[in-house]
């Protein structure tokens, strides 16, 4: 997007923020209506770009309609659910029920919105909603390329980060999301998020598709679970605001099958909810989803990533975000564990740091499948072009890789990103790209004819067998190493730093199970 100069999302936040605080509402009763706001704005601006393409296409024979619109891909607003009639009303008006009108009459000439559009405006006070109008009016409609719909994903990440661990439920970090994008590269296919929130990786993959000179619109079929219903609103919204489409259904995961996805899709990408407990296991048994059968431990994180490995056809891919836990996780969740490593379909795996997400400051790892890669040679690990077999991991240590947006928040660069992705790519003995100007960062790691190398500190590929003699762990910091430091380039507060770092975080793990086993302790002793 090109800002001018201009930080558009920011002073839109800004704005709508400073409304918020003197409407007196939570974020959680004033996000979804400001968001609301946001999508029809941007559906006005296609709408208008759609009516000057088509003025002049009709005839006294053929007038053009809702379905002119449709077959461009822009939704088609009735008169009185345009913004410029909308932001026309006088002080006077009842601000309020017309835009809820404004949703009624969207919501009947699309179908596909139908109940998903906010109509709770009747709560905000004429003065206020005359201001949000004119907050949102004020985006200039030349600037270029996804413009609304960066601004809505703006938006859901601010009031992702205001809402705490709400909202954490419907948004995943945009770099980490794009992270994954690129190392599964969903070019073309079915993608399937069941626990997709506000439909986050959707967006992305569609615009890595655009990116890539196709339309993401031919090129993607899109579908979504997830369990809240608000959030199942917020997704349809995203994709609307996008210009996509997609199938995106409200049913809890653990016990609803509602894709019927067992061996269907080309691509999974997820966030799912870490630590879960409490999941009725009896409910699941017979399932093919769970093929490896449910963990005996009472913690959810082996029945996602069943889910995932199972929903993948022959040649699919899945990335999805896991708690560390996980990649070293004893007793049964080992033992499944070790049958989808032995199964061949464990390909990449990546440590990142801790404060990437708004509501929480743990490190994760994003665990990546690759069902195809068990047809490749056991190709031994290795320097050299393409040194993946159906025997090799890839890991990847990123977390001394980011950019420090606040105190509490980090991110990557979208070099960072491309840089992560290619270092994958090399694995594979793709051909690397450079659309975010990466190339320095692989020339100084890789050479400036790249190929892929084990770099201490930062990538190794493993073998089935290391796997195995490491206890089928799946930690990157176990097999990456760290990074050799020449002595005089060693900085002792940086250095220290990082150490506190990684000590705090630990920290927070170290807490969060012993909290864990004080709620196992207790249910043991209710037992008794």
């Amino acid at each position: 997007m090109n800002h001018s100069g201009n930080h558009i999302e920011a002073r839109l936040w800004d704005a709508a923020d400073e409304l918020r605080a003197n409407s007196k509402l939570k974020s959680s009763e004033y996000s979804v209506p400001v968001l609301g706001l946001v999508f029809l704005r941007y559906a006005d601006h296609k709408f208008q770009a759609a009516a000057k393409e088509l003025a002049g296409a009709g005839s006294g024979r053929r007038i053009i309609g809702p379905v002119d619109y449709q077959a461009r891909g822009v939704l088609y607003l009735p008169e009185t659910a345009r913004f410029s009639a909308l932001i026309q009303l006088p002080e006077g008006a009842n601000i309020g029920a017309a835009i809820n009108d404004a949703m009624r009459a969207i919501e009947a000439e699309n179908p596909d919105l139908k109940d998903v559009l906010p109509k709770t405006y009747n709560r905000f006070e004429n003065a206020l909603l005359k201001e949000l109008l004119k907050t949102m009016n004020s985006v200039p409609m030349d600037i270029e390329g996804d413009a609304f719909g960066r601004i809505y994903e703006y938006f859901l990440g601010h009031f992702a980060m205001s809402e705490g661990q709400k909202g954490g439920e419907f948004f995943t970090p945009t770099a980490i999301v794009q992270l994954i994008v690129g190392i599964i590269e969903p070019f073309h296919g079915r993608i399937f998020d069941p626990a997709c929130g506000s439909g986050g990786m959707f967006v992305q993959s569609a615009r890595f598709v655009a990116e890539h000179k196709k339309n993401p619109g031919a090129e993607l079929s899109i579908y979504g679970q997830e369990k809240v219903a608000e959030t199942v609103r917020l997704g349809k919204m995203n994709l609307a605001v996008h210009g996509l489409a997609g199938d995106i259904r409200q049913g809890n995961a653990y016990y609803e099958d509602l894709h019927r996805s067992t061996g269907k899709f080309d691509f999974v990408m997820a966030n799912p909810p870490f630590n879960v407990d409490r999941v009725d296991k009896d409910r699941l048994k017979d399932d093919p989803r769970f093929p490896f059968g449910p963990p005996r431990t009472d913690n959810a994180n082996y029945l996602w990533i069943q889910l995932f490995y199972s929903a993948l056809n022959d040649s699919g891919r899945a990335g999805f975000v896991m708690a560390n836990s996980a990649s070293d996780a004893r007793g049964s969740e080992l033992e499944i564990r070790r049958q989808i490593i032995e199964a061949r379909a464990v390909d990449v795996m990546v440590a990142v740091g801790a404060n990437f997400f708004y509501t929480v400051t743990l490190p994760c790892t994003l665990w990546f499948f690759d069902r195809g890669k068990r047809n490749l040679p056991p190709r031994p690990a290795g320097e050299g072009p393409g040194v993946r077999g159906s025997e090799t991991v890839l890991f990847m240590d990123a977390r001394h890789l980011y950019r420090q947006l606040d105190r509490a928040h980090r991110d990557w660069t979208p070099a960072q990103i491309e840089f992560l992705a290619n270092i994958a790519r090399l694995y594979r003995g793709e051909a690397t790209e450079n659309l975010h100007d990466s190339a320095g960062l692989l020339a100084e790691h890789f050479g400036k004819k790249p190929k892929y190398a084990d770099v201490p500190g930062l990538c190794k590929v493993a073998t089935l067998a290391e796997i195995e003699a490491q206890g089928w762990s799946l930690n990157p910091g176990r097999y990456v190493g760290v990074a050799a430091r020449a002595e005089d380039d060693f900085d002792f507060k940086e250095r220290l730093e990082e150490q506190n770092e990684e000590l705090e975080a630990l920290n927070a793990e170290a807490r969060e199970l012993e909290e864990r086993i004080a709620e196992n302790v207790v249910k043991l002793l209710e037992t008794q």
